[in-house]
């Protein structure tokens, strides 16, 4: 067959070779060692947590060489499209700290010399590459009528081809002579283009993938579709055609696409193209409530969207510490040794990731947060509560605004210390544990919620004495020894041991009375340094609330 012929018959139309376009995207000019990596979402719904997963290993590949990483959009699959899901896709990428170096920018222009970076504005690229295929005899066109059933297509193949193991290795129309072609394509039936595989079934080859390690990999038999009626490439060769122009050097991507590696690198061949380094990436994990371990669902469990973690204050950088704690392990022996250090500073190889799969734990994502949260400075943590709350709870944003040193001097206790405190766990927690700082948020009724260790007769009698004498001039220390004091002349042991030795004879220990001045206060038994708190509130305040308790109790 005159394959030229052929190419010229199915693709009129293209006027260029990929020599074309191999000149126009020349290699980068990248010091050596520099990695290309990319994220290529498809705009189908939300940013999954295992696409944030992969897009960290290209962010950190490309960072730690100098490298670049971009961001591609494959469209292709224009039925299941979402309204501006590339968008929301870019903009969680930049709320992680992943900002792609160039590519698709959402709703911003395109940046970068190698695009454009939107799949389905690539059309005469894909088909340049098609034709190419077709000429040197690597590919042909398959009428199959999409009409038919799976089982149709099947029976018809055995007929035409020889009983093989593999019944869907060989496409019929693979046989089709030009003048056959020509008849199809003059009466207007569609085609899709198939690549003419000339692997062997009996034959394998070594692969070795950078999370997988070396592997033997069989032939490929199968002659995939490459494009589709519609003229729309499938991923295979999208993927051959962009990630060799864009100059990618290696290709994350979940493990899913690994049996169709011998395909795509056959592929590859066929083309005359260097084969691209790979990383295919386990899939995260969840235990569900039976102990199972499952995959991660984007339709059972909300933390698999990373809006989710936007929504409810997580800082993107627990995120992403979290996800390169999943990458490597050792990340949180490196984290606990460099506490304030950039987590970019960590040595991080994609040889150590583990091939098994990580495991989720919402539990475990918490405690990295508190951890982000506690290192930053008050100042800091105040405009993520305030932009946080601009966004999903305007009235609270209002009121944080309007006592901004209030919530200053709180986020600041106990902050710049060895051990800082660790209360918060995403900015949305700021309303409700620190309500007690703010009137319009406070629920006066919380302040009579005493445990019931201590009689209420005691608790009226001590907070009236400790009323008498609110003086919020004194240290930490003075203050300590007022309220020891008073407790004293209440019944409650100001010695420890002679509580423990016999709590029967007194009504509590110090602690105890601290504790009842903590809840009459700010209704609740857990803030951060008590003395601090009463002299944020004020004496005026403290007087208010503890008068509101004694007459009430």
């Amino acid at each position: 067959m005159d394959y030229k012929k052929l190419a010229n018959l199915l693709y009129p139309n293209i006027d260029k070779d990929i020599d074309f376009y191999l000149k126009k995207f020349p290699k980068r000019n990248l010091p050596a060692g520099a990695e290309v990596t990319r994220i290529a979402p498809s705009p189908t719904g939300f940013l999954h947590l295992g696409t944030a997963y992969g897009a960290t290993i290209d962010f950190l590949s490309a960072k730690k060489t100098n490298g670049v990483f971009y961001m591609r959009l494959e469209d292709t699959d224009q039925k299941r499209e979402v309204e501006k899901a590339g968008e929301i896709a870019f903009d969680m990428l930049c709320y992680l700290g992943l900002t792609p170096d160039e590519g698709y920018q959402g709703a911003l222009p395109q940046k970068g010399d190698y695009g454009d970076y939107v799949q389905s504005k690539r059309t005469e690229i894909y088909h340049t590459f098609a034709k190419h295929l077709v000429a040197n005899g690597k590919a042909f066109p398959c009428f199959c009528e999409k009409s038919e059933t799976k089982a149709d297509i099947l029976e018809r193949r055995n007929e035409q081809l020889e009983q093989t193991d593999d019944i869907e290795a060989k496409d019929p129309c693979r046989n089709l002579s030009y003048e056959q072609i020509e008849a199809n394509i003059r009466a207007g039936k569609p085609f899709a283009l198939r690549l003419l595989s000339s692997g062997d079934a009996e034959k394998t080859f070594e692969f070795e993938d950078l999370i997988k390690g070396k592997r033997t990999v069989r032939e490929n038999t199968k002659d995939i579709v490459l494009i589709k009626s519609n003229g729309i490439p499938v991923y295979a060769m999208a993927h051959l055609v962009d990630d060799t122009l864009m100059g990618t050097t290696i290709v994350v991507r979940g493990e899913e696409w690994y049996p169709s590696l011998a395909a795509h690198l056959e592929l590859f061949d066929a083309c005359g193209l260097a084969h691209l380094k790979y990383a295919h990436t386990p899939v995260i994990c969840k235990l569900d409530e039976s102990g199972n371990k499952r995959k991660l669902s984007k339709r059972k469990d909300p933390e698999a969207d990373v809006r989710y973690y936007v929504e409810k204050g997580y800082p993107k950088q627990a995120v992403v510490e979290y996800l390169v704690n999943l990458l490597n392990s050792d990340f949180e022996v490196w984290r606990a040794k460099n506490p304030t250090a950039n987590y970019l500073d960590f040595d991080f190889k994609i040889s150590k990731i583990s091939s098994n799969n990580p495991m989720f734990d919402i539990v475990k994502m918490d405690d990295v947060s508190k951890n982000v949260i506690s290192r930053m400075r008050a100042e800091e943590v105040y405009e993520n509560v305030l932009n946080h709350s601009k966004e999903f709870d305007a009235d609270f944003a209002k009121i944080w605004e309007k006592h901004k040193q209030t919530a200053l001097a709180v986020l600041s206790i106990g902050r710049d210390v060895e051990r800082p405190r660790k209360d918060l766990t995403t900015f949305a927690d700021a309303k409700n544990l620190y309500s007690y700082m703010f009137n319009e948020l406070l629920n006066k009724e919380s302040l009579l919620n005493f445990d019931g260790k201590v009689d209420k007769e005691t608790i009226k009698t001590f907070l009236s004495k400790y009323a008498k004498h609110v003086d919020l001039s004194f240290d930490n220390s003075e203050w300590f020894a007022q309220v020891k004091e008073i407790a004293g002349e209440c019944g409650f042991a100001t010695d420890n041991k002679l509580y423990k030795a016999n709590p029967e004879a007194f009504k509590g220990n110090v602690a105890d009375a601290c504790a009842l001045i903590r809840v009459a206060v700010t209704g609740t038994n857990q803030t951060p340094d008590l003395c601090t708190i009463l002299k944020i509130l004020g004496k005026e305040e403290v007087e208010k609330r503890l008068a509101f308790v004694i007459e009430n109790l």
